[in-house]
């Protein structure tokens, strides 16, 4: 980086660990609908596209209720049940007093992402917390991405996006971001296959490391 580059985050076990509160909304919604819950493990390997793009899927015409009942289960727990990932506050820290440009897109609902910024203090580190049901579309679509650079002066094509699924790496690819993982890399997965990430780091810790030494 010859200067600060514009990086943004998926927030979801890349910047905080919510699995057990995204699986416990799961349960209870699959259950008050007539479905089989998940496994963690399933949970965890399945979920990835925000709640208008996958609950259509899963409950069909029934869909909006369902996320009804996930928000609703969701938002009673889940700022008891989410933390930050290892390292990843000392990270953003960092970024910020380096002049970085740093912004969230998430697929978590954008009220909530931004009220779990808050609690974790982090608003502030922010430009813009992009999340579902912000931009016309959700990812992988690149729409988000544009948003979060929405008057910043930078473009998509300098930017780093930076995740843990081979989905953020696929919105990194639409939007022309520069896809960076922070996690394991499944060379078995065919997403990862079309959509391989730039770079790769296996926690925050290492792509602070790297930055550093840029």
């Amino acid at each position: 980086m010859s200067a600060p580059t514009p990086l943004l985050f998926d927030w979801d076990n890349t910047l905080i660990e919510s699995w057990e509160a995204i699986h416990h909304a799961l349960v209870v919604t699959f259950r008050a609908m007539g479905h089989e819950p998940w496994s963690l493990e399933e949970t965890k390997a399945r979920v990835r596209r925000s709640l208008r793009d996958a609950f259509p899927a899963l409950f069909g015409a029934r869909w909006e209720e369902a996320r009804t009942l996930y928000l609703d289960a969701f938002t009673a727990t889940h700022l008891e049940r989410i933390a930050p990932a290892p390292g990843a506050e000392s990270l953003l820290r960092e970024l910020v007093a380096r002049g970085h440009y740093l912004a969230v897109v998430s697929n978590k609902t954008g009220p909530v992402l931004r009220k779990e910024a808050a609690h974790l203090g982090w608003s502030g580190m922010f430009a813009r917390l992009v999340g579902a049901g912000d931009a016309t579309a959700d990812k992988p679509d690149a729409a988000p991405i544009r948003l979060a650079l929405e008057g910043s002066g930078f473009e998509p094509g300098g930017a780093w996006y930076i995740g843990d699924t081979a989905l953020d790496m696929e919105c990194a690819a639409n939007a022309g971001c520069t896809g960076v993982l922070v996690g394991a890399l499944d060379e078995a997965d065919a997403d990862f296959v079309r959509f391989p990430p730039a770079l790769r780091f296996p926690a925050c810790a290492a792509l602070a490391l790297h930055i550093r030494g840029l």
